[in-house]
């Protein structure tokens, strides 16, 4: 149950009902990127924006997820101040964290694909949803740590996955547990 749902049968099924949600994703996640903190031996902050990018991904569906996250790396690269620290600039999407921002479109539209075949109906195919997507943005994030620092891949794993791994488990659980069952009140609701 995605954005089909929630624009089908909760909303009216509109453009500017897409356009909301779209904002609404992109909004959610610069906020998320607000609560961070930084490590010293990284450029990459934790914050809560990976949970932002797969839950709309997830709620939104493909085309939707992804275009929120688009909106919200294109507002930032535009000068927005969006991103972590409240940064904004098209060097902050050419720096070391860029690969990360434009994970972020990719791995929206991949769970919001997994969503979109059901498998953010249960916690464990959640979870593997969420892995998934977050295994996407490290990718992306790997290569952006490499290009913009000279590190090798080895060192870009150490310090661009490896310290995130643990809170990014503990994301996907939480969304695991928490999706599924939202949608099963949600189910209920527009049957009663």
């Amino acid at each position: 149950m995605t954005a089909a749902v929630i624009t089908g049968r909760a909303l009216p099924r509109s453009k500017a009902t897409a356009a909301f949600l779209v904002l609404a994703a992109a909004a959610l996640t610069a906020a998320a990127a607000q609560w961070r903190v930084h490590l010293p031996f990284t450029p990459v902050p934790i914050t809560g924006q990976t949970l932002a990018v797969l839950l709309t991904g997830a709620a939104l569906g493909r085309r939707l997820g992804a275009a929120g996250q688009g909106l919200y790396v294109a507002a930032g690269a535009l000068g927005a101040p969006v991103f972590s620290d409240g940064a904004g600039g098209v060097e902050v999407v050419t720096g070391p964290v860029g690969g990360y921002l434009i994970g972020f479109v990719f791995a929206a539209w991949l769970v919001g694909r997994l969503a979109e075949r059901g498998k953010d109906r249960s916690f464990s195919t959640m979870v593997a949803a969420f892995a998934a997507g977050s295994a996407v943005i490290y990718g992306f994030g790997v290569a952006g740590l490499i290009a913009a620092t000279g590190w090798s891949a080895v060192a870009a794993v150490e310090r661009g996955v490896v310290p995130f791994l643990l809170g990014d488990l503990i994301k996907a659980c939480a969304a695991g547990l928490l999706l599924p069952g939202a949608w099963r009140l949600l189910g209920r609701r527009q049957r009663g």
